[in-house]
């Protein structure tokens, strides 16, 4: 017999066999929005037809900064700290 293989694929994005439960892992990994999912694995960078798919995957609430967004938080506060040349 040959080994246990995944039978259960639900692709996202054909282009780059990207599968659900791929978009999942990296959301779960702080992925937020479609354009980090695509920096993370290429969905959505093609033809874009999956866009709207990953954008159900992550829906509300799959992001905490957008939770802090939705409470009236500035969105200059969840951006991570820049470091600024300084003044000469």
């Amino acid at each position: 017999m040959s080994p246990v293989r995944e039978v259960n694929r639900v692709y996202v994005c054909n282009c780059f066999g990207v599968t659900e439960a791929q978009v999942k892992k990296h959301a779960a990994d702080g992925a937020c929005t479609p354009r980090q999912i695509a920096s993370a694995c290429k969905a959505g960078t093609d033809c874009g037809s999956c866009v709207r798919r990953i954008q159900a995957l992550l829906g509300r609430g799959a992001c905490p900064r957008r939770d802090l967004v939705d409470q009236g938080e500035p969105a200059v506060a969840l951006a991570p700290e820049a470091e600024l040349p300084e003044a000469a």
